[in-house]
């Protein structure tokens, strides 16, 4: 049987094996929530669960199936929130309750869900209203030589 390295980005069989792997094992994570009676009061958690785990998917850079300090990196700078080294290592530390330095799912959800509100999650709480800047459109004006700067 073909075993896949995340590193190779080739793709294939193995690829799709691997992400079905994977994404079985986050789905393991959400039942855990869904079937904990602490959440019961959210009547939105699995649409909740089902959006935490694609941006989990989405940062996880490196497919680890943790978000170490690059990730979390890549993930507040594609959100217009570029941190320090430290800052990232003390918003990590935070929340990894392996001292692995790094996030695995169940502490990702359990932060997102949780009452406590670090910085981590008040950036990806509103993640939403953060608007890509506006690309013009419609054929640009014509210009000479005379009007560049």
């Amino acid at each position: 049987m073909p075993t896949f390295d995340p590193k190779d980005k080739q793709g294939g069989k193995a690829f799709g094996e691997f992400m079905a792997k994977w994404e079985h094992t986050f789905d393991a994570v959400n039942t855990e929530f869904m079937e904990d009676e602490s959440y019961n009061e959210d009547e939105e958690l699995e649409v909740k669960l089902q959006q935490y785990k694609k941006k989990f998917i989405e940062c996880d850079l490196d497919m680890s199936g943790d978000l170490n300090l690059m990730d979390v990196k890549y993930m507040l700078e594609k959100l217009g929130q570029a941190k320090t080294h430290l800052e990232l290592k003390k918003m990590i530390k935070e929340v990894d309750s392996t001292d692995k330095g790094a996030i695995n799912y169940k502490d990702f959800v359990q932060m997102m869900l949780g009452p406590q509100s670090g910085v981590l999650k008040k950036i990806l709480m509103f993640e939403a209203f953060a608007k890509p800047p506006e690309k013009p459109t419609g054929v640009p004006p014509k210009r000479d030589l005379s009007s560049l700067p």
